[in-house]
């Protein structure tokens, strides 16, 4: 092991790429941020007009259900294949973000969302539009409605909680 709890790899990616911890797991940073502001009818606020994150989960690590106002775009960057899971607040489907067939996916605004790594790492990208503000940011955790819906359908969305 070595700095951050990470293997030497990973550690050294996430130094390169000077990453940070995320609230909602795994590590990140804002690389891009519109000086253009947009009105965004979903917030009733002014947003940037796109934001864009690196985005790292590690074995072990996941990120928690959590939904964002605006559409999401996830970009498959390297490592392994990314297991994304999105909940609408009835259905839950199932996606998988990999260098081969399925380099991009598209969140659509107000869905949960939630992913882990299938192996070592996967590195992603995410750019939201209207962009993204911890403001509008929440955990499926904390609406528990949603919450008992999800474990209602499945077992396992629990650990993404």
């Amino acid at each position: 092991m070595s700095q951050h709890g990470q293997p030497a790899e990973i550690a050294e990616l996430i130094c390169r790429l000077d990453l940070q911890p995320h609230p909602e797991g795994g590590y990140f940073r804002e690389l891009f941020r519109s000086s253009q502001p947009v009105f965004s009818s979903r917030v009733q606020a002014d947003r940037a007009a796109m934001t864009h994150i690196y985005f790292l989960l590690a074995t072990g690590q996941h990120s928690r259900f959590h939904q964002v106002a605006h559409e999401e775009l996830w970009h498959f960057y390297a490592g392994d294949p990314l297991h994304l899971l999105l909940f609408d607040g009835q259905q839950l489907h199932s996606h998988r973000l990999d260098g081969e067939r399925n380099h991009c996916l598209l969140v659509p605004a107000g869905y949960f969302q939630a992913a882990e790594t299938t192996g070592r790492y996967s590195l992603v990208g995410c750019t939201v539009a209207p962009g993204f503000d911890f403001a509008d940011f929440r955990f499926l955790a904390d609406q528990p409605a949603s919450a008992a819906r999800l474990r209602q359908l499945t077992d396992d969305g629990e650990r993404f909680l």
